[in-house]
């Protein structure tokens, strides 16, 4: 078949004829052109081959392959045949051309001298095309640069009444300001995410990806849940990368542009926990892997949430938030420093109080130091380690300037720390630890003090079946002053989980997909019963004196 390039260099070379010069430099182009549509044709046999039902028999096999390379040598003479007819053509076009004699400059000559920048454009411009068709993700892929990713879980949770199940990871009194637990055998809820996105390569190289992420989560077990679902779009932003204004810039040249709503890229969290480290979400724009020198990169971005419309008696108060990010990277990732600024103006503007009657934050500063290592004290695995802390808007230190309810005297500091590692042959453990420590956050005198450990251990039967279990503790110290009428509270919860685990293959702990059956046991001290009225603990079904919960459960991601 007669290749798009060389219909496109064919109408180019007769529109051209008065430059001998252009034809010859075209002339050298289609050569290596040529050169290329042996191997254009050869990929075209192999790809084609894979579509061949597979014969009975080795005769039937070998003689499918013998018809096959019959028809593209066929194919290839065709080819041939075209790519010669051409290249007599521009011969002829060459030879027909008269040479232009020295004189002085004329209209003709000079619209032709003018003319050679322009000729030259369109040739680099169609070998660009070409370039941009021969890289992943272009319109020559499989997945025509279209990719699909998802995360799911769903399941069942019964208790030892055989009614429905309390759970989830913050379910603990010290849930309500991040607190969470370990959460395998602790689910009762059905949620999914998946992102769509397009890679497109523009003739000059440039690569924009856009992605748009949805999402839903409803905790009732009926298949038709419209009326109860929380279907949203979570993210929709566009990127640049391979930029072709920054090639050769050692500072821009691998950096990626972005505008739009989403998460941002180097959010982590501790899976087990269901917790982010650090969540950086919103509308907004940015740049990341800004390179000042080999060891150290940056990212930066502005981004913007809303805290609600508060407005009443002519005062416009649709309280929107800023913040702005500084994000470096030191030792091949390594280590990270992220630093927020956050600013929200109208937050206690007019009679704008939070919910316990104080004016809220207007500003806030947030700091994050991490430590990423690619493997667990010099064994097989990895190990984070983060320090955070904030202060006003900024004290709600792991999701970024979400929080519209905090004084400026709040104050918080929190430690994030876990990984994965074998122990012994089959046995892998992931161990974690996340305690916080914050004061004046909604209340002036409130405080709060709360430590996590957990520990994720899974034994490999076989090669698609596992027993994983989980130990989860926490304690707590809160001191709410009342507010939304909670009370002060202090005691400790902890919870054990078995998880007889079937899956595809074996591998680390966060190897999915996952089908489980799972028996908890949790139990906590009588005074947390009294923290909340609108909690989990404290109800009939729910309360000290220790809860087996059953249940079965997937959990995907890709």
């Amino acid at each position: 078949m007669w290749h798009p390039f060389f219909s496109d260099l064919h109408n180019f070379v007769l529109k051209e004829k008065g430059s001998a010069n252009v034809t010859k430099t075209i002339k050298t182009k289609q050569e290596v052109h040529m050169q290329n549509a042996s191997r254009w044709l050869l990929a075209g046999v192999l790809g084609t081959s894979t579509t061949v039902s597979q014969a009975a028999t080795l005769e039937e096999r070998m003689a499918a392959f013998e018809a096959r390379a019959s028809a593209a040598e066929k194919r290839a003479a065709v080819a041939e045949q075209q790519t010669q007819a051409l290249a007599r053509e521009l011969q002829q076009l060459k030879l027909s051309t008269p040479v232009a004699q020295p004189a002085a400059p004329t209209s003709a000559s000079t619209v032709a001298a003018s003319s050679q920048p322009a000729l030259d454009d369109r040739v680099a411009k169609l070998e660009a095309r070409q370039q941009s068709m021969d890289k992943p993700g272009s319109a020559g892929h499989l997945t025509d640069g279209f990719s699909f990713k998802g995360y799911a879980r769903s399941g069942l949770l019964i208790n030892d009444g055989l009614g429905g199940g309390r759970g989830g990871p913050y379910t603990t009194p010290a849930g309500s300001v991040g607190g969470a637990v370990g959460r395998l055998g602790n689910e009762d809820d059905t949620y999914m995410r998946f992102d769509l996105s397009k890679e497109i390569y523009a003739q000059n190289g440039t690569r924009s990806k856009f992605t748009v992420s949805i999402a839903d989560g409803v905790e009732s077990y009926n298949d038709w849940t419209a009326t109860e679902s929380s279907l949203n779009v979570r993210q929709v932003f566009t990127e640049l990368d391979h930029i072709a204004a920054f090639k050769g810039n050692s500072v821009f040249e691998n950096a990626t542009l972005w505008a739009g709503k989403r998460f941002d890229r180097d959010n982590f969290d501790i899976h087990w926990l269901d917790s982010d480290v650090v969540f950086l979400a919103g509308t907004g724009g940015g740049i990341y892997d800004v390179q000042m020198n080999k060891d150290w990169r940056s990212n930066y971005s502005l981004i913007g949430r809303n805290y609600g419309d508060f407005s009443e008696g002519g005062v416009d108060a649709d309280v929107e938030s800023y913040i702005l990010t500084s994000n470096q990277f030191f030792d091949n990732g390594q280590w990270q420093w992220m630093f927020n600024a956050i600013g929200a103006k109208k937050n206690d503007v007019g009679t704008r109080t939070n919910r316990a009657g104080f004016a809220p934050a207007d500003s806030g500063l947030h700091t994050m130091l991490a430590n990423h290592q690619k493997d667990f004290f010099g064994r097989e695995g990895f190990f984070k380690t983060a320090l955070l802390y904030g202060q006003g808007l900024g004290a709600q230190v792991k999701d970024i300037g979400a929080d519209g309810e905090l004084i400026d005297d709040a104050r918080a500091v929190r430690l994030a720390m876990y990984g994965e590692t074998p122990i012994a042959p089959g046995w892998r453990i992931g161990p974690s630890l996340l305690a916080e420590q914050s004061k004046d956050r909604y209340v002036k005198g409130d405080d709060y003090r709360w430590l996590t450990l957990n520990m994720r251990l899974a034994n490999e039967i076989n090669s698609n079946f596992e027993m994983a279990y989980e130990l989860s503790w926490q304690t707590m110290d809160l001191d709410p002053k009342g507010y939304l009428q909670r009370n002060a509270v202090d005691g400790n919860f902890w919870k054990f989980t078995v998880a007889p685990t079937f899956k595809p293959d074996m591998g680390d702990l966060l190897t999915r997909p996952e089908l489980r059956v799972f028996a908890s046991l949790m139990n906590w001290s009588s005074d947390l019963d009294r923290y909340s009225t609108t909690g989990n603990f404290g109800k009939t079904d729910f309360n000290s004196g220790g809860v087996w919960q059953f249940g079965i459960q997937m959990e995907t991601w890709f």
